[in-house]
């Protein structure tokens, strides 16, 4: 009998203490029903062993229909490795889950993200940033983050407040909320248009080890993680760390010597993250795509703005000597507002304005 790709993908995930990358490399090696199709002999020789190679030869499909009804009941859609709706960054890593349970909009996996996570004792100021950061940055990019209290919380709900796409990566079954105090979060989230994701079987509770594997999604699906608060023992290091490996962007916002919740941010900074103190800080470091889906980078968008110099020194004639809110400069160039936010971020890398709180404020020439 003949089963469907998710059912065999659902098989593979089941496979036990067979890393995943082995996994991926078998189904690249015979493809994935052809997998199923090897005797157990063949599996025992290609370096499986015997729980491995039955487990494969004999899947327990009861199983597999079973979590296939609990993802149902649980109003969510499964999304397997081969899946087009499938993240194309989060395939690129080395470790990629081979099924993802989500709840929302599955177009928003395919999207440019940036990360954002932090302390789970955050500051109220570490907190208030991080909303700020969310905010801007929703204009061009998904926010990405984990649901947690302190940072993660601020972010998705920065983003929310501007309108923007949010995803939380969870550490549980899709069908359970961690922490429970977030349940009101999470269906707000949904209710405006963003996801919920995790790679845990449905039904499953929230466990140390499961944080670690939830932060290497989040980052994975990410163009680049930043850090808010951390101490120097936390989990938003461990994602940063994920970043790195992946050969993505880190950024880390700087703080009081002070404060111990700076000292993890402090520590990425001397190992090279890139300090941020705005969210153009940001967009100038990331390869984004422009509203055409064509994929661009800092580079070429100062040079596609020095082309299309008019309308710069319209816009730069909407920012005050003093300081000037975004909506305002937005109302005076009746430009649309992302436009208006990537010519301002390039107006400041020409040295022509600076952001600050509250705004942008026009700088003299010469």
């Amino acid at each position: 009998m003949g089963h469907n790709d998710t059912a065999l993908w659902l098989a593979l995930k089941l496979v036990p203490r067979l890393a995943i990358h082995r996994k991926v490399s078998l189904v690249e090696q015979h493809g994935l029903a052809q997998l199923f199709q090897l005797s157990q002999t063949q599996l025992l020789a290609s370096g499986l062993n015997k729980p491995q190679a039955s487990a494969i030869s004999s899947p327990d499909w009861q199983r597999i229909s079973d979590i296939i009804s609990a993802s149902d009941n649980a109003n969510s859609q499964i999304i397997v490795f081969s899946d087009p709706a499938y993240p194309k960054l989060l395939s690129q890593i080395y470790d990629p889950p081979l099924v993802l349970w989500l709840k929302g909009d599955k177009a928003l996996l395919n999207t440019d993200q940036i990360a954002i996570v932090g302390s789970r004792s955050a500051t109220h100021a570490g907190r208030e940033y991080a909303s700020q950061l969310a905010q801007e940055l929703s204009n061009r990019l998904t926010i990405t983050s984990g649901l947690a209290l302190g940072i993660d919380a601020a972010a998705h709900q920065g983003a929310l407040q501007a309108s923007g796409n949010t995803i939380a990566v969870i550490a549980t079954g899709i069908d359970k909320i961690y922490p429970a105090r977030h349940k009101l979060l999470a269906r707000n989230l949904l209710d405006k248009g963003g996801a919920i994701v995790s790679e845990f079987l449905p039904g499953t509770v929230a466990k140390p080890g499961h944080f670690p594997r939830r932060n290497r999604i989040i980052s994975g699906l990410s163009l680049g993680t930043v850090v808010v608060e951390a101490e120097i023992k936390s989990g938003s290091l461990v994602t940063a760390k994920s970043a790195l490996e992946q050969n993505r962007e880190v950024f880390a916002v700087p703080g009081s010597p002070l404060n111990p919740m700076a000292k993890g941010c402090h520590q990425l900074i001397k190992q090279g993250a890139k300090l941020i103190d705005c969210s153009a800080d940001i967009i100038e470091e990331l390869v984004i795509s422009d509203s055409s889906g064509h994929v661009i980078q800092a580079d070429e968008k100062i040079v596609k703005s020095h082309q299309q110099g008019l309308l710069n020194d319209a816009l730069l004639a909407s920012v005050d000597y003093e300081i000037t809110p975004v909506d305002i400069v937005v109302s005076r160039s009746k430009l649309p507002t992302d436009e208006v936010l990537t010519r301002l971020t390039m107006l400041e890398l020409s040295g022509l304005v600076s952001a600050v709180p509250g705004g942008y404020l026009r700088l003299h020439r010469g």
